[in-house]
């Protein structure tokens, strides 16, 4: 796994971190049993603080999705959620790409589609959240 930093996002770069393992856990990228890059490696590779790096895993170590184990390094835990179906995520990936091609076609920049993104999830979640309630 290799870890990418968004410095525009706004969003600090252990969350980044945890963000990337997590989704790289859920859509099978990553599975139980398999070993993240050491901080060293992390720290070599981003140019980023050690102790961000030990935040993120501690995170995702708090949230069961990796254990430790001293001096071989951190994986991904057994326990960790399964992976999407690909089943179920590719034809929504195939979809989403479409539409971002089409988004890009018509001039919308990527802070534009993230923006747009945002706002759909917004609408979509706080919807089922009052249908709930």
């Amino acid at each position: 796994m290799r870890f990418r930093l968004d410095q525009a996002s706004g969003v600090p770069t252990y969350l980044q971190l945890v963000q990337q393992t997590k989704h790289a856990v859920r859509y099978g990228m990553l599975r139980p049993g398999d070993r993240l890059p050491t901080a060293r490696e992390v720290v070599l590779d981003l140019a980023i603080n050690p102790n961000t790096v030990l935040k993120a895993y501690r995170e995702l170590e708090r949230e069961g999705f990796v254990y430790s184990r001293p001096g071989a390094g951190t994986f991904v835990a057994d326990d960790a959620p399964a992976p999407l179906a690909r089943s179920v995520h590719q034809p929504l990936r195939r979809s989403l790409d479409r539409w971002l091609a089409g988004a890009h076609a018509a001039g919308l920049d990527r802070e534009s589609v993230v923006a747009l993104i945002t706002l759909a999830l917004n609408d979509a979640f706080s919807e089922k959240e009052a249908a709930r309630a």
